[in-house]
């Protein structure tokens, strides 16, 4: 049996979030997304790989095996049921949910972590937009776009954040909310913002290279 490190189940967590059930993740989205050096993610992943808990393919990218993806859907609704729980019923902010949930999921059976669904009525989403699988494991399709990857002149809708204390502090403070539409106008080059129009808020923002890696649309 494969020994569970915090790093580990954030990576599994991260992998699951980026639309590794279903494809290929790139190692630089993992890199960006958990912020840390592209050399540890792939020392992470071959650790990984040997314990069968991910598929990687060199220059191509890294998915989740079945085994991989049971732990990582367990982790993901523990995770997102207490955040869920610490916004609707104890009044949390948002970018203070992430670490609290980091140490309930840990501790949670089951057991608790189903009751807790049903207390909420089981929510389908968690505060931030992510998805939350149901007790046999199940869930819906999800988008895995991120903004940076959509074109210049294109449309889209905000779909979800990656749970990131900063990031989603930093979009707090540019007012940018679930649901909200974008017009995608320009890509700086050389890793620079990504300028949108806020069609919802009739308001032009520029997003940092990183935050537009952070964000899902559809």
């Amino acid at each position: 049996m494969a020994s569970m490190t915090p790093m580990k189940e954030d990576y599994l967590k991260i992998i699951f979030e980026l639309g590794g059930t279903k494809r290929e993740v790139s190692n630089k989205q993992v890199a960006i997304s958990l912020n840390i050096a592209a050399g540890s993610v792939t020392e992470m992943v071959g650790k990984m790989a040997e314990e069968n808990l991910v598929v990687h393919t060199p220059y191509s990218g890294i998915s989740l095996t079945q085994k991989g993806t049971e732990l990582a859907v367990v982790l993901v609704r523990k995770h997102r049921i207490w955040e869920s729980f610490l916004v609707d019923k104890l009044g949390y902010a948002l970018p203070d949910v992430h670490d609290e949930a980091e140490v309930l999921e840990h501790v949670t059976s089951t057991k608790l972590v189903n009751s807790l669904d049903t207390f909420l009525w089981h929510p389908q989403h968690c505060p931030h937009g992510g998805i939350i699988p149901d007790e046999n494991g199940h869930f819906d399709d999800y988008s895995h776009r991120v903004l940076n990857d959509a074109e210049d002149g294109q449309t889209v809708v905000v779909d979800r954040f990656i749970d990131n204390h900063d990031l989603l502090t930093y979009l707090g403070d540019i007012k940018l909310d679930l649901g909200d539409k974008l017009h995608v106008i320009k890509h700086d080059p050389f890793e620079g913002p990504v300028t949108v129009e806020n069609l919802t808020d009739n308001k032009e923002l520029s997003i940092g290279y990183k935050a537009a890696h952070y964000i899902f649309v559809k």
